[in-house]
């Protein structure tokens, strides 16, 4: 990528528990600025959706405070996935943003399981919820005719922020080809759902995610107080622009564990032949159009789950608490959050955990993380080093667990998530490089067969 005239790049961040607008210095990388709001869900309506409108509200609000001080001269946008945006032919929301997580009649799903291709076309497996999005369309599409037969254009969701910005309407490879049903990544096009949906021609154009879609609409840019046109681009999904900035400079194999929410395994450089789709192992698309294989689980809510529970500890001390805990082989297996990861249809249950210290849970749950993200990185054949980004680049006790467990070097990258460096990318600056920490793999007394127990306790 050639360098672009940009010294600053906003960048709209829309994941699924917090949204926030970010501005980028193009030659550090670094963040200079950020505001963000929790990304709330209404319960109310047809079904359970994000507060767009709210949101809407929080971007014109950060990039108006953050166009003052300090500045900046390129918008990029970038969104989790499992979301798309149905708008009527005043290009105004036709229906809700539906919440990925919410459940539809067995009836519904029945009827979308036949429906949907099968793995070895698109790649993706069947998730629950809302997780395909072509579930989601099939559910609007059946249990809302009449709102439903209103859409005039379907957008993938950064797009659609792109598309309030600017009034171009696009879709983009990396969100229609993360788990959507909607995408066959051999063919390099849409998959046969398309077509049994009925929903081709509503299909927004496919746009490359390194496309300036166009300047801020006028009366926007008026809102901002932007003294000059400032370009918006096309915008990427979350989980790939975490990985873009390692495309650009690192050489294959290698793994990416993005963590957030969500703790998403990119294995760069391996194939397809060997995805599970009964154990959430599918491919994603990359920014640059090609399969890429992933598995995931939902890591970070896990975690956040298990803090509230556990309550503060001293990092220190819960490395100290490793051996105590594997010794006795105190353990934590699958799964917290249901309905996703390596281990489907698994009920989390404490093992040896009655008299233990904070302390040691703690402990067993950041061993428990690193089992579950070893699990995902073998299931996609994962070579090479692995580079962990987000939260859990802070957890050195899960950064050494990991280690040991796959018996391969770990590369944290600390601070936020490599999601907005990443989407800030697309407007053609080069990537810079942040502090790293290595962790080397170490021999931990009892860890092998301690991870034959937690497998075996599983069965």
């Amino acid at each position: 990528m050639t360098a672009a005239p940009y010294r600053r790049i906003a960048v709209l961040d829309i994941g699924k528990t917090n949204a926030k607008v970010v501005v980028l210095d193009s030659g550090t990388g670094a963040e200079i600025a950020v505001l963000k709001r929790p990304n709330i869900t209404i319960k109310t309506g047809p079904y359970p959706h994000y507060d767009i409108e709210a949101l809407w509200s929080f971007a014109l609000d950060a990039l108006k405070t953050l166009a003052r001080e300090p500045g900046f001269d390129a918008i990029s946008i970038t969104t989790h996935g499992a979301a798309a945006a149905l708008l009527d032919r005043h290009g105004q929301l036709a229906m809700p943003v539906i919440d990925y997580e919410h459940e539809y009649p067995q009836a519904i799903r029945d009827a979308y399981t036949a429906l949907r291709p099968s793995f070895d076309e698109t790649f993706s497996p069947r998730l629950s919820m809302g997780l395909n999005v072509g579930a989601q369309l099939h559910y609007q599409r059946t249990a809302f005719p009449a709102e439903f037969a209103d859409v005039a254009t379907i957008l993938t969701y950064a797009q659609y922020w792109t598309a309030r910005l600017t009034g171009v309407a696009a879709n983009e490879l990396t969100s229609l080809g993360c788990h959507t049903d909607l995408w066959n990544p051999k063919i390099g096009g849409y998959s046969s759902l398309v077509d049994r949906l009925g929903i081709r021609a509503l299909m927004a154009p496919i746009r490359s995610a390194f496309d300036a879609l166009g300047p801020v609409l006028p009366e926007i840019a008026a809102e901002l107080g932007l003294a000059a046109p400032v370009p918006v681009y096309c915008g990427i999904h979350d989980s790939n622009a975490s990985l873009l900035p390692h495309l650009v400079h690192r050489e294959a194999p290698f793994a990416v564990v993005s963590t957030g929410t969500w703790v998403i395994n990119f294995g760069v450089g391996g194939d397809l032949d060997h995805l599970d789709a009964k154990r959430d192992a599918l491919a994603n698309v990359d920014a640059y159009g090609r399969a890429v294989p992933s598995s995931r689980f939902m890591g970070g809510r896990e975690f956040e789950i298990l803090s509230a529970e556990i309550g503060p500890v001293d990092e220190k001390a819960a490395q100290a608490a490793i051996s105590p805990v594997i010794e006795k082989g105190m353990m934590l297996l699958p799964n917290i959050a249901p309905g996703s990861g390596p281990f489907p249809g698994k009920t989390s249950r404490w093992i040896g955990a009655e008299e233990a210290s904070r302390e040691e849970r703690h402990a067993a749950a950041c061993l428990y993380l690193a089992l579950m993200t070893n699990a995902c990185l073998g299931l996609i054949g994962a070579k090479g080093p692995i580079i962990v980004e987000g939260p859990f680049a802070l957890n050195e006790t899960y950064l050494m667990l990991l280690a040991a467990l796959a018996g391969r070097d770990v590369v944290a990258l600390p601070g936020s998530t490599g999601t907005s460096q990443g989407a800030a990318l697309l407007t053609g600056i080069r990537p810079v490089s942040g502090a790293e920490t290595h962790v080397p793999p170490s021999d931990i007394a009892g860890l092998a067969a301690y991870r034959d127990r937690w497998y075996a306790a599983m069965e």
